[in-house]
């Protein structure tokens, strides 16, 4: 009877994924369809207004979302989101941008958008440094310095404290996402799935930097097809669906930037001054 119970649970998990995933596309091409219709809807609107009109588009699709999840009770996948995103508008890219520019910065965003997926099952899939047994790791942990674990805060998560310093020189907290104690614990990452650790701290930030860059270079190079969109519409009244296409997903990357470029100065920062996200929000 446990060994069928056991079975049954394991075959739930692979078909919830499946359905996260699924919930996780929809509501990436409902997203990107909503912002496509904003320079189809205003095509002779600035700059500044389109950014504005997609930022409302956008929260308008997370409210949806939102109301989805409650309704069908399942909730997408962030890390399938974020794939799936990356995969439109390197689509987009090969599709409709890449023609405008030149063979060398094709290549360079080739590898940069080749980069992001890689770097992203990278993060899913690295240790974090997940202590396993506390009890039987503590010598690893900080040799002889290592007096004990001392709750922190807020109740749940630990850290390593040592018995000469107030400051400790290695940290294990507990993440409440993943159920497990994690060695230089920083933050658990929705977005990637995964909990930011002593092991991947330094790809995190490395990916984070080559989202800001890929980003950036796709906001340039897509703003030609802007350009040429404009040209198009003085003369012949409409724009192109391929063109819609190719503005959406620069306005899409336009509202990525300022926000990843504030995050990743906020974790610099942090490793600069030796801060950890998880003891910053306690404090």
């Amino acid at each position: 009877m446990l060994g069928f119970a056991e079975d049954q649970k394991n075959r739930r998990v692979p078909t919830n994924l499946i359905a996260r995933c699924a919930i996780s596309f929809v509501s990436a091409s409902l997203a990107q369809f909503s912002l496509s219709m904003v320079p189809r809807l205003f095509p002779a609107s600035s700059l500044l207004c389109l950014f504005s009109l997609s930022a409302i588009a956008l929260l308008a699709m997370a409210g949806v979302g939102k109301l989805c999840k409650k309704l069908v009770r399942v909730r997408a996948s962030a890390p399938a989101l974020v794939f799936f995103n990356i995969a439109f508008v390197w689509g987009v890219y090969v599709g409709v941008v890449r023609r405008v520019i030149s063979p060398l910065m094709d290549i360079l965003l080739n590898a940069e958008f080749l980069m992001l997926i890689i770097g992203l099952c990278s993060i899913l899939s690295t240790d974090p440094d997940y202590v396993t047994n506390e009890s039987s790791n503590l010598d690893k942990l900080g040799g002889s310095s290592v007096s004990e674990l001392v709750p922190s805060t807020c109740g749940i998560p630990c850290e390593l404290a040592t018995e000469d310093s107030s400051i400790p020189l290695q940290r294990v907290r507990y993440c409440s996402h993943c159920k497990k104690y994690v060695k230089g614990f920083d933050h658990h990452c929705p977005a990637f799935g995964n909990c930011i650790g002593q092991e991947n701290h330094a790809l995190f930030i490395i990916l984070l930097f080559g989202f800001v860059v890929t980003e950036a270079s796709y906001v340039t190079c897509s703003s030609q097809i802007r350009t040429e969109a404009q040209i198009l519409y003085k003369t012949e009244g409409q724009i192109s669906l391929s063109k819609n296409l190719g503005i959406s997903t620069m306005l899409f990357c336009l509202l990525q930037v300022p926000w990843q470029v504030v995050l990743l100065m906020w974790h610099i920062y942090c490793v600069c001054f030796n801060i950890k996200t998880d003891e910053w929000v306690s404090s």
